[in-house]
């Protein structure tokens, strides 16, 4: 079982345990993730960047940006076990699909989207 799986199942036992299954309709889902994301989002506003680069060092500032990201991975996982996607062969299918979108000779040290690269 991989890591995301163990993962997964000790997350849907979590949820199993509390009776929420029956809140986590997919656009539940993905609207919490959205809102997850806006918290993490929230840990930089109205920072410089110098300020946003020292958050890990800061032991406060570092849970909460665990807290977060840990936020968003769990209901990432959620939509993918009620969509029935495999995460990790998504994932490889899209970064095959961007190595074709963003060749290296083109796109090497360009920030340009795939449609502007020459």
């Amino acid at each position: 079982m991989s890591d995301l799986s163990a993962l997964t199942a000790d997350l849907l036992a979590f949820r199993d345990a509390r009776d929420w299954r029956q809140f986590h309709s997919l656009r539940n889902l993905i609207t919490s993730l959205n809102l997850e994301a806006a918290e993490l989002l929230e840990l930089t506003q109205w920072k410089t960047d110098a300020e946003i680069d020292a958050l890990p060092a800061d032991p406060k500032a570092a849970e909460a940006l665990r807290d977060e990201c840990a936020d968003i991975l769990l209901y990432l996982l959620l939509i993918a076990d009620t969509t029935g996607i495999d995460l990790v062969e998504a994932a490889h299918a899209k970064l095959a699909k961007n190595a074709v979108k963003y060749p290296v000779d083109k796109a090497y040290g360009s920030r340009a989207k795939y449609t502007e690269l020459g």
